[in-house]
């Protein structure tokens, strides 16, 4: 008897150390879940803020028109140029070298010698915009000008400042690509760029 009681003893005693150990594994990976989540958080903020300083709202965020003039349309950041956009007509001579570059009025769209160019849908959108993007593709294509950093993608078009923000370290461009992931999804397909006619107008000369 005596034999049995110090054996369901030890059995007791091994469940509260098992149980024990149990719960401070589970508190443990909630620790580490925390920090995992406040290191994400701080990649966001740190993503945001560049993203914000480095002017990427100034062309790939639609704006509004009112009384205060032109403002960010803050349900649509970073979705590009609007695809319901309606574009006044394009002057031939536009596209002749040494011409002005001309801008949409909400500065989404432009037209160079290069062509014609709108800004990317930077939104998590799987369809339109970045979902289907790795943080590698994002980082490679900033680093080498090319779509979706692909070795034969299209290069990116101006005015696009790939050159500049291609300077920004590994963290600063994974932490874009983190605020970039967290924003809406917003379904907007950007018009692909075109290149200039290849029989554009030459400029008339006064006699």
């Amino acid at each position: 008897m005596r034999t049995l009681n110090h054996a369901l003893f030890a059995v007791i005693i091994l469940a509260l150390i098992s149980g024990c150990s149990s719960n401070e594994s589970k508190t443990k990976e909630k620790d580490i879940s925390a920090v995992r989540q406040h290191e994400s958080d701080d990649m966001v903020a740190r993503g945001e803020y560049l993203v914000t300083v480095s002017g990427c709202h100034d062309c790939h965020s639609p704006k509004i028109f009112n009384e205060k003039g032109m403002s960010l349309d803050s349900t649509k950041l970073l979705s590009g140029h609007p695809s319901t956009a309606q574009l006044p007509p394009i002057p031939a001579i536009a596209h002749q070298p040494g011409q002005w570059i001309i801008m949409s009025p909400d500065l989404t769209a432009f037209l160079g010698p290069w062509g014609t160019s709108y800004t990317a849908n930077l939104t998590p959108d799987s369809a339109t915009g970045t979902g289907t993007w790795s943080e590698e593709n994002f980082i490679n294509a900033i680093r080498t000008g090319k779509h979706m950093g692909q070795e034969n993608g299209r290069p990116i078009m101006p005015p696009m400042p790939w050159e500049f923000i291609r300077k920004m370290t590994d963290e600063d461009l994974k932490s874009v690509f983190a605020y970039l992931r967290s924003l809406p999804p917003v379904n907007n397909r950007v018009p692909a760029p075109t290149p200039p006619p290849a029989a554009a107008a030459a400029p008339t000369k006064t006699p």
